[in-house]
């Protein structure tokens, strides 16, 4: 009989979630629709981009936080839109002021504008920076093995590779690369960019991801509260698939009925 996987429960920076599916907060159509949208998506962990949305820096707006509280999800804080190791640290350390000494970030610093594809020399060196300075750093990547291992070895609390460029919805496009990093894994692996449907976030289950998050696909869906509770069941889905151990692939068929012990 085959082993089947370990069903690992995910665990970041110490506490234990029952979500797998991380959600952001951006491109919705206003906040009553990101809340409806949240909790469609049974999410407990929310990424905020602390350089676009008011979690309390501009008196007088619309709060996320009144929205989304934190007594309710874990607040996320991430720097999206930081193309520098300065612009990346210093954003982090805004959101623990403004979150009363909040330590879990999700870091991401970027190389490319039309790509969006991270920078890793300077991501290595912010993650780096932060880990000294006390946060508990999950950080985006690209889908290298070589550099996800470095990370976690250099004491990120979660790597989150890339499934594809941020918004793109193309899905998971190396999935021998996601696969090489999950197996070698010592801290959750969370697939982070790039999913468009409920069956790409399914297909980062299967693979043995820890988790996945998301916005764009949530959030640009024609009907974004009922796409979020279709990426709530693919990742369930997905998560068992994995779990229940799939058959292996097969070049020719194999009869669902085997002819022996049949009475002809």
């Amino acid at each position: 009989m085959r082993k089947l996987p370990e069903d690992r429960p995910l665990i970041i920076a110490g506490r234990r979630y029952q979500s797998r599916l991380l959600t952001g907060t951006g491109k919705y159509a206003d906040l009553e629709q990101t809340r409806k949208a949240t909790e469609a998506a049974g999410a407990e962990i929310v990424t905020v981009a602390i350089r676009r949305t008011n979690i309390g820096q501009s008196a007088g707006e619309p709060n996320l936080l009144d929205a989304l509280p934190p007594e309710h999800y874990t607040i996320l804080p991430n720097t999206a839109g930081c193309y520098t190791v300065e612009d990346a640290v210093r954003t982090c350390r805004l959101a623990r002021e403004l979150l009363d000494g909040h330590k879990l970030v999700k870091l991401e610093v970027l190389g490319d504008e039309k790509t969006l594809f991270p920078d890793m020399v300077a991501t290595l060196k912010a993650a780096e920076i932060l880990i000294a300075d006390g946060f508990d750093v999950m950080v985006y990547t690209n889908d290298d093995p070589v550099i996800a291992r470095r990370l976690a070895e250099m004491g990120c609390v979660a790597v989150m590779p890339l499934a594809a460029p941020i918004g793109s919805g193309l899905g998971i496009q190396n999935r021998w690369n996601i696969l090489t990093i999950v197996e070698e894994a010592t801290v959750p692996i969370l697939v982070d960019a790039g999913v468009g449907t409920a069956s790409d976030a399914a297909v980062a289950m299967e693979l043995g991801c820890d988790g996945v998050l998301m916005n764009t696909a949530i959030a640009e869906a024609a009907d974004p509260v009922s796409m979020a509770r279709a990426m709530k069941l693919a990742i369930e889905a997905g998560r068992l698939a994995y779990l229940s151990g799939r058959i292996p692939r097969k070049r020719f068929a194999s009869a669902s009925s085997p002819l022996d012990g049949t009475f002809f």
